[in-house]
């Protein structure tokens, strides 16, 4: 049974995160991030990669799936009304892990140490922290 838009908006609405208000966008990116760049811990050491790191194995093509991923977050971002400066160093950051994650060897090896999404997770944050700080959460 279908449901319309105006009942999908209602549902939506009382989902945490689901929403187009600062708060769910902030919500929805750090989760990204986290999936992204700090999913799990490679066994027997401190040191955190996600799926950048895993899919970036995949020569060319998961750089940019991976790639996309990131995009989202930059889309998030011009969602909120962030300036063209900090759009562009987001989509540069981004440029610059693809670019440099896509030669093989070298590209792994620099994914586990420039992470563009905790990058670009830390613009956000800043914005949304000067214009809506609402949506401020105290770090554990």
């Amino acid at each position: 049974m279908p449901i319309s838009q105006e009942q999908f908006a209602h549902i939506a609405k009382d989902l945490s995160g689901m929403g187009n208000d600062p708060r769910a966008v902030r919500m929805r990116v750090e989760a990204l991030e986290k999936v992204l760049e700090r999913a799990f811990h490679i066994p027997g050491t401190k040191i955190p990669v996600g799926l950048d790191t895993v899919i970036g194995l995949v020569p060319v093509l998961g750089d940019l799936v991976t790639a996309a991923m990131g995009a989202y977050i930059v889309w998030e971002g011009r969602n909120l009304g962030m300036s063209k400066w900090q759009l562009l160093r987001m989509s540069a950051n981004i440029g610059i892990d693809t670019a440099i994650g896509a030669v093989p060897f070298l590209g792994d090896a620099f994914d586990l140490v420039w992470r563009s999404n905790t990058k670009n997770l830390k613009i956000i944050r800043k914005h949304l922290d000067k214009h809506h700080p609402s949506t401020r959460i105290i770090e554990r």
